[in-house]
């Protein structure tokens, strides 16, 4: 069973996030700033974070930050507004693993955890490349 942590201010997609994630068989928590999010992973383990960046306390870019040079940390999937090259392309500087533009399609982030969770290394490379690149976003 994957593990996933749902990041995000807005209640509304954190329950949107869980109810469709649990309904695929993962397990779920919720933590609704950074700073919340990264006390959570200091003391548990996730498979796979869905992290927003625009948030209270501490914003995405804060717990990315936090993150790095965790040995144990999850892959990570940045939901957000945020559109933007300059963004995407700190977001993966930063660590981030896949890169989904809000709004998105339910079935396609729900598809887009497992596949992440089970990309090898070379996998999640190859990706953060073709984000710098500008390849398409979700």
């Amino acid at each position: 069973m994957t593990r996933v942590l749902i990041v995000d201010d807005e209640p509304d997609i954190l329950l949107l996030l869980r109810v469709a994630l649990e309904a695929k068989g993962h397990e779920t928590a919720l933590a609704a700033d950074g700073d919340s999010a990264v006390r959570r992973i200091s003391k548990e383990s996730f498979d796979i974070m869905l992290l927003d960046l625009m948030m209270p306390v501490m914003d995405g870019w804060g717990v990315l930050d936090a993150l790095r040079g965790l040995a144990n940390r999850p892959r990570v999937i940045v939901v957000s507004a945020r559109t933007t090259r300059p963004d995407i392309v700190r977001a993966v500087d930063l660590g981030a693993d896949d890169y989904v533009v809000k709004p998105f399609s339910l079935p396609e982030l729900v598809a887009r955890v497992s596949d992440v969770v089970d990309w090898t290394p070379d996998e999640v490379e190859a990706n953060r490349a073709r984000l710098r690149e500008g390849g398409s976003l979700s």
